[in-house]
C-alpha cells in the first residue's frame, strides 16, 4: 500500500479501538466485560454490534462516548484519544430521556446547548429543521406526554442529531417499541442516514434489525466480550426487514451466534 493510500485510509477512520480491555470489580471478583477488542469504523459507516447480554456491546459504546474508560488499550476519535464526552459524539439510549416540562421543540433545542455562538432564534431554526427531518414538524409545540413511544424516540433522535455530531451512538433505541413502530423507524433511520451520512454505531440484540440497518455487523461473544465474526451487508437501501434477501443475511448471522453460544455453554459445563 502506498503512503498516499495509507493517509487516505487514516482520514477515513472516524473511530478506532485498539486492544481495549475493560474490567469491573464486583463482590464476586473481577469481571472482564471486554477482552482485547480492536476495530475501525469508517467515516459515514453504519456499523451494528450484535450479541447476547453480557458481551460488552454497551460497555464499548460507553467507552466510545467517553462515558467510561478502558482498563487497557486505546479508543480514538478522528485520530485523537477519547478523553471524555464530546460534541462530535452523541448518544441515543433505549429510554428517550426527554424532559417532560419542555415541549418537543424545547427538547430538541436543549440538545443544542453544546453548540456555542447560536442565538435562540438560530437554535429554534435548527430544531425545526431536524424535527422536519424526523417527520415531526407539526408537533413542535406538543407536550411529551401527548406523544406515542415511536414519536418520543423520533424527538430523541432529532435532539441527538441537532448539534450535528460526527458520530451517532445508538444503544438499542428501538427495543422497547412494538414491531410496527420499529419497522417505521427502520425506514426513518435509513432515510436520515442517506441524507446526512453520519457515522452510526448501533447496538442491538436483534439480528434482523442489524442486517436491515448496518453496512457491517460485528458479532460479539460474552464472558469475556470479544468480536467473534464480521458480516458485510451489501444490500441496497432502503431495505425491507421482511425481504427474502435480508432474511438470508440474518439467518447466516444467527447461525454463527448459535454456534459460539452453544460452544460457550458446553465449555462452561465441563
Amino acid at each position: 500500500m502506498s503512503l498516499e493510500s495509507e493517509l487516505a485510509n487514516a482520514r477515513a477512520e472516524r473511530i478506532e479501538i485498539i486492544g481495549v480491555t475493560k474490567s469491573f470489580t464486583t463482590d464476586r471478583g473481577t469481571v472482564v466485560a471486554l477482552d482485547n477488542v480492536s476495530l475501525k469504523v469508517a467515516e459515514g459507516e453504519f456499523l451494528c454490534l450484535v450479541g447476547p447480554s453480557g458481551c460488552g456491546k454497551s460497555t464499548l459504546l460507553n467507552i466510545i462516548a467517553g462515558l467510561d474508560e478502558p482498563t487497557s488499550g486505546r479508543a480514538l476519535a478522528a485520530g485523537q484519544p477519547i478523553q471524555g464526552p464530546g460534541r462530535d459524539r452523541m448518544v441515543m439510549f433505549q429510554e428517550h430521556a426527554l424532559f417532560p416540562w419542555l415541549d418537543v421543540t424545547g427538547n430538541v433545542m436543549f440538545g443544542l446547548r453544546l453548540k456555542t455562538g447560536l442565538s435562540n432564534k438560530e437554535r429554534r431554526e435548527v430544531a425545526e429543521y431536524y424535527l422536519q427531518l424526523v417527520g415531526l414538524e407539526k408537533f413542535g409545540r406538543a407536550n411529551i406526554h401527548e406523544l406515542s413511544g415511536g414519536m418520543k424516540q423520533r424527538v430523541a433522535l432529532a435532539r441527538a442529531l441537532a448539534p450535528n455530531p460526527s458520530v451517532l451512538l445508538m444503544d438499542e433505541p428501538f427495543a422497547a417499541l412494538d414491531a410496527l413502530t420499529r419497522e417505521q423507524l427502520y425506514g426513518d433511520i435509513q432515510r436520515i442516514w442517506e441524507a446526512r451520512r453520519k457515522t452510526i454505531i448501533f447496538v442491538t440484540h436483534n439480528v434482523r434489525e442489524a442486517a436491515c440497518l448496518g453496512d457491517r455487523v460485528l458479532l460479539f461473544s460474552p464472558n469475556p466480550g470479544r468480536i467473534q465474526a464480521e458480516f458485510h451487508i451489501s444490500l441496497p437501501r432502503p431495505r425491507d426487514i421482511n425481504s427474502v434477501e435480508l432474511a438470508r443475511h440474518s439467518t447466516e448471522i444467527t447461525a454463527a451466534l448459535k454456534g459460539f453460544t452453544s460452544t460457550a455453554g458446553r465449555q462452561a459445563s465441563e
